[in-house]
């Protein structure tokens, strides 16, 4: 493996730089909501681990998962602003988001609130690119992320960690976990704040800072009852405050809330069949003030999950019920929204692997208390022809129910379709001693695609929302690094063409091509680290009259052990001070600095 074509290509499964020490997970959930090897999935997995995320200096979910093969975002402001996340250029509500296993959904605006996640409070991210939604229904037309709070080990591992940076930014955390007999538990707290900057540096807006101030919190508890049967607990609860502009005279603020619990039981009835029982709910509260706004989603999941492992077989067999509920309360422009649904499943799967070949296949059947049902399917097979080579090919269906908003509003219309999409899938990957590389190619189509659109049935005379549009997002996504002694090179580049069908122009906010590149150093006890993240322009709406130029940033890192439990952690993100935007009128952060110092008792 030549060090040039190493430098241009970054691996399909680690997204970012790995240190020498750390080390992947050995098993994934996310590709078919079972544990499986690394080794053995045939889907296109991205994995970030704790330290991943630590060196990466994100501010938030959205940040991180940009350095991500095949996944960029859009961002009306700076941290805290609202936020879309784009895998393989499929609209932000077409990606599955689970926190703990935890479903996370707005049925107002669709997909996640990705501003509401605190990412101080994971320790693991699992990124799904292609449908998986016969395998988990609704919404995972384009992906699935998972993210993953820490569990707790043997002994016990408190910390503490405070930073400080421009723009009057600081962080404090602290936590503790562990595990003793049959227990494991794990608490984290954290709070963030900023000034901030204009986020909106345009005549009209006003021109103070628009900072914000997040609270956070998460608790996860296990019991292991005897050596087939385990209880787990999950909360996580996230505050954030954040301005924003909508005009010259107000101090405009948009207050969220996001809670999550789970509770789940795993038993291993023999070696060969387990079950997991769980039961969860998650909400998510955004209002703004002083124009008042109000949309709050409740979202219960009951999942009963059954595996069996048979020689070269693995079968799965879950029974799955979602429950939605939506209120928008009353405000002076509409009237009080209160709507709920449910939607009932079925989902089957087969998964084979026997020498070079491997074949994972699924079925699932919704069942959605409004419309009826839907039924979705998926093929994966995987060679490994040659030593260290792979080969996949995979094919696939999936859907996207309305939105309670979408259907219910002033602007709703109670007759609207599911957005559905046929996906195909191509991928080549090699990974041998401290090299890898691969490329992906796919190719989705998305029919009744709902746009707000002109005057129809709806009681609103500015529009309504309709089945209006088709689109099509092709790409092929390159990737691939290597370990060179104390040095690690890690890229990635991805060719893509998100478009309207109907009109043939490229869809918002998303680039035809976008990579990164990034490198670290192990010097005389330092761990160095840099990146390049580039972006092709962009159009900020779909006519493609407004253009967002491409960009380059410079970011840089370093770290170093303090005695024996203390590290320090420094960063300039924006080496260079680019001015570029992600939304049109919106600023993103100049040159920033920060620096961080945490103790972990080894």
């Amino acid at each position: 493996m030549t060090l040039s074509l190493s430098a241009t290509l970054a691996t399909a499964v680690p997204a970012l730089a790995q240190s020498p020490t750390a080390t992947l997970p050995t098993t994934v959930v996310t590709a078919t909501r079972v544990e499986q090897p690394l080794s053995d999935l045939v889907a296109d997995v991205s994995i970030l681990d704790r330290d991943t995320i630590e060196r990466s200096g994100a501010v938030g979910v959205a940040d991180l998962l940009a350095r991500v093969p095949g996944v960029e975002f859009a961002r009306n402001g700076g941290p805290g602003s609202s936020t879309s996340v784009f895998v393989r250029g499929a609209e932000s509500r077409f990606t599955a988001i689970y926190i703990d296993g935890v479903r996370v959904d707005s049925q107002s605006t669709g997909g996640a609130v990705w501003e509401q996640i605190p990412l101080s409070q994971i320790d693991r991210i699992e990124v799904l690119r292609g449908p998986a939604a016969a395998v988990y229904g609704s919404d995972a037309m384009a992906g699935v992320i998972q993210l993953f709070t820490k569990k707790g080990e043997t002994g016990f591992a408190p910390f503490v960690g405070v930073g400080v940076g421009t723009h009057g930014t600081y962080r404090a955390e602290a936590g503790l976990s562990g595990a003793q007999d049959q227990w494991d538990y794990s608490l984290g707290l954290s709070r963030e704040r900023s000034r901030g900057f204009n986020s909106r540096p345009v005549a009209g807006q006003n021109p103070d800072l628009d900072g914000y101030d997040r609270t956070s919190a998460n608790a996860r508890i296990g019991l292991k009852l005897d050596a087939r049967h385990r209880l787990e607990a999950t909360v996580l609860s996230s505050r954030l405050e954040s301005q924003y502009d909508s005009g010259l005279a107000n101090d405009d603020r948009n207050f969220h809330r996001l809670n999550t619990v789970g509770v789940s039981w795993v038993a291993r009835w023999s070696d060969r069949y387990n079950t997991r029982l769980q039961v969860s709910e998650s909400n998510s509260d955004y209002i703004t003030r002083p124009n008042y706004y109000e949309t709050r989603t409740t979202l219960r999941n009951y999942l009963f999950q059954n595996e069996w492992r048979l020689d070269l077989h693995t079968v799965t067999a879950a029974l799955e019920r979602r429950e939605d509920d939506l209120h928008n309360p009353a405000t002076a422009f509409a009237a009080d929204l209160r709507r709920d649904r449910s939607q009932d499943a079925l989902a089957l799967g087969w998964g084979f692997r026997s020498g070079i070949h491997t074949v994972q296949a699924n079925l699932r059947h919704d069942d959605d208390s409004e419309f009826g049902g839907q039924s979705t399917g998926s093929l994966a097979y995987g060679l490994a022809f040659a030593p260290g080579w792979r080969a996949t090919a995979s094919a696939g269906t999936a859907f996207r129910a309305p939105t309670l908003y979408q259907r219910f509003s002033e602007y709703g219309v109670a007759t609207l379709r599911p957005e559905s999409s046929r996906n195909v899938e191509l991928g080549l990957r090699y990974e041998q001693g401290g090299s890898h590389v691969g490329v992906v190619a796919y190719r989705s189509r998305v029919k009744d695609l709902i746009n707000f659109a002109g005057a129809g049935p709806c009681v609103s005379p500015f529009g309504c929302y309709a089945n209006t549009a088709r689109a099509a997002y092709e790409g092929v996504t390159l990737t691939g690094g290597t370990r060179l002694g104390d040095w690690g090179l890690q890229a990635s580049l991805d060719l893509q063409d998100p478009r309207d069908l109907n009109t043939g122009r490229r869809l918002a906010r998303r680039a035809r091509e976008h990579a990164t590149f990034s490198a670290d150093w192990r010097v005389a006890g330092w761990l160095l680290g840099g990146e390049l993240l580039l972006s092709g322009d962009r159009f900020d709406n779909a006519a493609n009259t407004i253009r967002l130029k491409g960009y380059g940033v410079v970011n840089l890192s370093a770290s170093t052990p303090i005695g024996r439990d203390w590290t320090l952690q420094a960063r300039v993100d924006n080496l260079g001070d680019k001015d570029y935007m992600l939304a049109n009128t919106y600023a993103t952060a100049g040159r920033t600095f920060y620096v961080g110092l945490k103790w972990a008792p080894k």
